[in-house]
């Protein structure tokens, strides 16, 4: 995997120097002189500000320390500043994954959380976030499984990888989504020990009110961003279908009362309509799949302005193929649902985030943002763009005060946000696909104001 000669020198070398351009330490002064953040300037370069459909033509971007400080088509100073002459390439804010999982996304199966060690589980959490970032995806949702170490590792500068907005462990029940035991381990009610995945963090299965209040208050303790519950069946699981609704009204209503009560909100595995319907009356904010919505749902979503964070699953996709046969039965309904669900959310209009959901399929995960495509049937390219950039940060801007990344505004190219910036060979406002391919296409990717790629030399 590439690094640039700044990674190299600086990543590895000197963790001070890392935890400064992340923003966790004041830039040093020298005796008697006043501090000044490092600056860089994009020049001849086209913008597309993750907003505006139009990119602003041959212009120019500084940053200063980890924050875009002027977008111009007229001369920026360039005084002190590391000139970067963009080659007419498109500018554009990082990539982001609304539904992704740090804890899953290098395993090659959720067994492995139960048979590795923990050290070898959380290297190989950190080996995939550096891969992730180095395909262009600055900033991630994760959608469940723990991970507040990885993060805090990475946020603090030790390793390279994308923002991170952690739910924290899965809240699920006894034979549902969250459990993945042997069929003959029994609840820890029935007095069954604490099972692997609950001892890292991965799962914690609930039974009734008090329980749900219990384990979401602790994601928040854990320091989670939002909250997330498995709501219903999965294509994954050992021992429900897709029909089964596996939480209670009073369950769902108490975790979104915990998630207010701390500034947040609760998203929501389910893929009915019967789920959904029930999630959106306990005050859930984000449906994560939601593959086999009907039309009235779809309608109800968008009039109450539910977000629907739902994956291109086809039926031609060849790690579903890999997967038992029971499971795969029902990976082909939820794709045969995926054209339907499609197509009422967009007749009305429901608010629709790109999450991957790549999981226990590491050869595949260069395909990140290559599914993004996938929804061209019902998105222009500029929408689809947009999606992947500052609509999903509007999604993230949720968790309220419980965002982590609180200096300026994600998913934008603009003053004051974040310096989240890729280059790209190519108009993408054009072919959205050149997004992905590993970031074959992405010549040069800087987040928070540092470069962790540059083949532009």
């Amino acid at each position: 995997m590439f690094r640039s000669v700044e990674w190299r020198r600086t990543a590895r070398c000197t963790l001070l120097a890392l935890a400064i351009g992340a923003g966790l330490l004041p830039w040093p002064a020298l005796a008697g002189e006043t501090s000044a953040p490092p600056r860089t300037l994009f020049t001849n370069v086209h913008v597309f500000d993750g907003v505006n459909e139009k990119r602003i033509e041959t212009a120019s971007v500084l940053v200063e320390g980890n924050l875009i400080k002027a977008v111009s088509t007229d001369t920026i100073d360039a005084s002190g500043a590391t000139v970067i002459d963009g080659g007419a390439r498109t500018l554009m804010p990082g990539l982001t994954d609304a539904h992704w999982h740090i804890m899953y996304a290098g395993l090659d199966s959720l067994d492995q959380i139960r048979t590795f060690e923990a050290d070898y589980l959380h290297a190989r959490a950190l080996d995939e976030a550096e891969k992730t970032l180095l395909r262009g995806f600055t900033t991630v949702r994760d959608m469940g499984g723990g991970g507040f170490g990885i993060k805090r590792a990475i946020d603090e500068g030790l390793y390279p990888g994308p923002r991170t907005l952690l739910s924290g462990t899965h809240i699920g029940i006894d034979g549902g989504h969250a459990d993945y035991t042997e069929s003959w381990h029994g609840p820890r009610r029935f007095g069954a020990p604490m099972d692997r995945f609950e001892q890292m963090e991965v799962f914690r299965k609930v039974a009734g009110v008090d329980d749900m209040l219990a384990a979401v208050r602790f994601n928040m303790k854990r320091g989670a961003s939002q909250v997330k519950l498995l709501m219903g069946g999965g294509v994954a699981s050992t021992y429900d279908p897709l029909d089964v609704n596996e939480l209670t009204y009073e369950e769902v209503k108490a975790a979104v009362d915990v998630a207010n009560n701390w500034g947040t909100y609760v998203a929501v595995h389910i893929y009915t309509s019967e789920g959904v319907e029930k999630a959106i009356k306990a005050g859930v904010k984000s449906i994560e799949h939601g593959h086999l919505i009907t039309e009235d749902i779809a309608r109800e979503m968008a009039e109450k302005g539910i977000w629907l964070d739902i994956q291109p699953f086809l039926a031609d996709n060849p790690a579903a193929k890999a997967l038992p046969p029971a499971n795969y039965e029902k990976y082909l309904e939820v794709a045969e649902g995926f054209q339907n669900a499609m197509d009422y959310s967009k007749k009305y209009g429901v608010k629709v985030a790109f999450g991957s959901d790549l999981s226990f399929a590491p050869k595949l995960n260069g395909t990140q943002a290559s599914g993004l495509a996938t929804f061209g049937k019902w998105f222009s390219n500029f929408e689809l763009l947009k999606m992947i950039t500052s609509q999903n940060a509007e999604l993230f801007a949720l968790a309220g005060e419980r965002h982590p990344y609180k200096e300026g505004p994600l998913g934008v190219i603009k003053e004051g946000a974040y310096a989240d910036i890729l280059l790209i060979d190519g108009n993408p406002l054009e072919d959205v696909s050149i997004l992905g391919d590993n970031g074959r296409n992405i010549p040069l990717i800087m987040k928070n104001g540092m470069i962790y790629k540059n083949t532009l030399q």
